[in-house]
């Protein structure tokens, strides 16, 4: 019998990041190999410490999951590393300026899902959404290559635009699990309660409450636009190519007038890879 070839750290986060169908992905395949390696990598990350919260139904045993990711980052910054998605990661850290407190600040933001499944208002919303989207959308900024600080700005004001996205598509799959992200002060603006949520009611007062959010997604989108420095347009790319995506995704929940309580709207694989073509080759997103 042949004996099975050990899968190699690269492999490993090449398949985690393929698998996960992420519009993410679809910007990656336009990307010389060592950012390329590098961002896969860093994707691969975020999916394991993000699938945690989502698969793992006993919260001490997520928190118990978190906790050893914590310290594996840490000893894995210290010299030793002890999971193919660090093996694949580390020897890009230093080239491209990623630091432990950006992947330790990606786990507390998985760690808030663990303990709070309501925010109060936008700030405390914004909170989470900086942590878990806004420094993955600083560190993808390190790894495409920026020459200015304001192009920091502009990766974080991003991340927090794609997060506010998904969240707007994953009202219902949250609302199975108990977890409501929409601003508790939005849904009393617009005499949407709680429970008529997590039972996945629509109502006329839901969608208005919707189109709410989806204007503040696409605000957060126009502002990212505004930040991004000229000189840094052309290196940027696949985070325009996500910007192209994600859009598209929000125009077409828009359209359908937010069938999110029910239904999960999605982009075909060959329809992402269209729209990231474009941006590459056309500039056009």
């Amino acid at each position: 019998m042949a004996q099975s070839v050990p899968m190699t750290p690269q492999q490993y986060v090449q398949d985690k990041a393929a698998s996960s169908g992420s519009s993410f992905y679809y910007a990656f395949l336009f990307l010389p190999k060592p950012k390329r390696l590098c961002i896969t990598a860093f994707y691969a990350f975020c999916r394991e410490v993000d699938d945690i919260v989502d698969e793992v139904s006993e919260m001490d045993i997520a928190a118990s999951k978190l906790a050893w990711w914590r310290q594996a980052v840490l000893d894995a910054f210290a010299g030793q590393t002890h999971h193919p998605v660090l093996k694949a990661l580390m020897p890009w850290t230093q080239e491209f300026q990623i630091k432990s407190h950006h992947l330790l600040s990606i786990i507390e933001g998985c760690e808030m899902d663990l303990t709070q499944t309501r925010y109060l208002d936008r700030p405390g919303l914004e909170r989470y959404c900086h942590l878990v989207a806004g420094v993955v959308g600083e560190v993808s900024a390190l790894i495409f290559g920026q020459s200015s600080t304001q192009t920091t700005q502009y990766a974080h004001r991003l991340g927090q635009a794609f997060q506010l996205t998904n969240i707007i598509r994953d009202v219902g799959e949250d609302a199975i699990r108990g977890r409501i992200y929409l601003p508790i002060t939005d849904l009393q603006a617009f005499d949407v309660k709680a429970h008529e949520i997590l039972n996945r009611v629509n109502s006329d007062r839901f969608k208005a409450l919707m189109a709410h959010q989806s204007l503040k997604a696409q605000e957060l989108y126009m502002q990212a636009f505004a930040l991004l420095p000229k000189e840094d347009r052309r290196s940027q790319k696949p985070g325009l190519m996500m910007a192209s995506i994600y859009r598209t995704l929000l125009r077409e929940i828009e359209l359908a007038q937010y069938p999110v309580l029910t239904q999960r709207v999605s982009l075909t694989p060959v329809r992402k890879l269209w729209l990231a073509w474009k941006v590459q080759a056309l500039g056009l997103f």
